[in-house]
């Protein structure tokens, strides 16, 4: 039955409490009708189809077992629907204003469809904890759930609440989807996927969350082409076995300022997508996620990120139209380094898992440069004793034995000749006389630095000038550094680790 006029501006829904009694019907009516009061004819496909009403009284089906499929369209409703542990067919209710439907433990055989339709805030429900306006919480739809287009408010409080929820389809949130509320999907599974490219999430919930997906397992979800979050997106333990995609969206936080961006530790993704189309407002926490393919961009990341334990297999980034290795660049290491710099304090982890990236895309020497920029973060750490001896290393090797082995090079070479000059313009003692060696100014120089083993020089002659014994003493030491930080490096390079 369709009760429209045909009038654009007698049909709108907005204005349905004004409809005369022409249009209007008992939702009493509605329920009596879905659960058999008229009979089916023969050969014909039994349903309800009713379109431009307005729907006094409250649809109650709760507990009820409804064998007909539901179609609502352009409708205005005094009260809620309540579905709370029914069983239906397809439920179609587009282009409608409903004030809230509660639908805890129901059971939607094929579709449920809200399409283009205004929900608000329920008065009252026994099984949220606070105000709702979707409630399918431990719901089961072997179909999709559309909500294209639709605005669903209960602003402060749950404007969609799904936790539990069974899918055997996908649910949609595109097409100027908005919502004034936290939308809570904790625990949901997905596996036609959830996608809510270009929603508008305006407010956040009681917490300050937009979007909670803890431990939700889906296909794919999709956050692309302006999908917009005013305040935390939560994805902690989610499982998504294909596409997790935030591509051209923005992720504002709490307005306050107070809230993280993005939770999303030990979450699990094929392909993790966050070239998003400005840095967050808030802190990015991937603590412990995992993910085979990380693609981001120049916007992606705030000042503060949490990288301990992110574990990725790659690192991709847009380049002429094409996503590509972020690997080549002059700037790569320099660039990456500086990303794990915005974690809070010094992890070693999130520096080991980006050398071991470098290491497996066959680029050492930025695996090396990597692990050297751990050690001088984690030099910033100690007593003040050993960041001293830690900068002297660096100056001189490479902080950590090996990292640049050529530098150790450099430095015994440079030794060599200043020992070299400075012995030969001098004559030293013999320690027994008229034995040993003659005296040679290099073969000299290099006993001293080379501590394994003797060319018979330093135990031959001994220097009666302080300035020259000192001298020689430091090129012991010196000999005993620069050679461990040779022997490391070979080590690091026959081992490749």
């Amino acid at each position: 039955m369709d009760l429209r006029t045909g009038v654009a501006a007698d049909d709108r829904v907005a204005e349905g409490c004004r409809w005369g009694p022409g249009r209007t019907v008992r939702a009493a009516v509605v329920g009596a009708l879905l659960l058999g009061a008229n009979a089916a004819q023969p050969g014909a496909v039994a349903g309800l189809r009713l379109a431009g009403a307005r729907l006094t009284g409250r649809l109650d089906l709760a507990g009820a077992q409804v064998a007909h499929a539901l179609w609502l369209e352009d409708c205005w409703f005094e009260e809620s629907v309540d579905l709370l542990g029914a069983s239906t067919r397809t439920l179609v209710i587009t282009g409608s204003r409903v004030p809230g439907v509660e639908a805890y433990s129901a059971a939607v055989e094929r579709t449920l469809d809200l399409r283009r339709s205004v929900v608000t805030r329920l008065a009252s429900s026994p099984f949220n904890q606070v105000s709702t306006a979707l409630s399918l919480s431990d719901a089961r739809v072997t179909g999709g759930l559309l909500l294209d287009g639709a605005e669903i408010s209960a602003p402060g409080g749950w404007a969609v609440a799904v936790g539990g929820l069974v899918m055997e389809g996908g649910l949609t949130c595109r097409g100027g989807f908005v919502v004034r509320g936290e939308v809570r999907l904790p625990g949901a599974q997905l596996p036609g996927g959830l996608f809510m490219q270009g929603a508008r999430l305006l407010s956040p919930g009681p917490t300050g969350v937009a979007l909670a997906l803890d431990n939700a397992v889906g296909s794919t979800f999709d956050f692309s082409d302006g999908f917009v979050a005013n305040g935390t997106v939560r994805l902690r333990g989610a499982r998504v076995s294909d596409n997790l995609t935030f591509a051209g969206a923005v992720l504002n936080g709490p307005r306050d300022g107070s809230g993280p961006s993005l939770v999303a530790p030990l979450m699990q993704a094929a392909d993790f997508g966050l070239a998003l189309a400005r840095p967050p407002s808030g802190t990015v926490d991937l603590r412990g996620a995992q993910v085979s393919s990380l693609h981001d961009g120049e916007h992606s990341w705030p000042d503060v990120v949490e990288l301990d334990g992110f574990v990725y297999g790659s690192v991709k980034v847009d380049e002429a139209g094409e996503r590509r290795e972020a690997l080549g660049r002059r700037d790569s290491v320099a660039h990456r380094v500086a990303w794990i710099r915005r974690s809070p304090g010094y992890n070693p982890q999130p520096y080991e898992q980006l050398a071991s990236w470098y290491r497996k895309a066959g680029h050492d020497d930025d695996a090396r440069r990597v692990l050297l920029a751990r050690q001088r973060h984690r030099r910033r750490t100690l007593p003040r004793a050993a960041r001293v001896w830690g900068h002297l290393l660096d100056a001189s090797v490479g902080y950590g034995y090996g990292y640049r082995p050529w530098l150790a090079g450099v430095w015994l070479l440079a030794l060599t000749l200043l020992g070299t000059l400075s012995f030969g313009a001098h004559s030293p003692e013999s320690v027994k006389q008229g034995e040993g060696a003659p005296f040679q100014p290099l073969v000299h120089t290099l006993d001293l630095l080379i501590p394994i083993g003797g060319l018979g020089q330093r135990t031959g002659w001994y220097w009666p000038d302080g300035g020259l014994q000192w001298l020689a003493y430091l090129l012991i030491a010196f000999g005993w550094v620069l050679t461990t930080a040779v022997v490391a490096g070979v080590t690091r390079v026959l081992q490749k680790n």
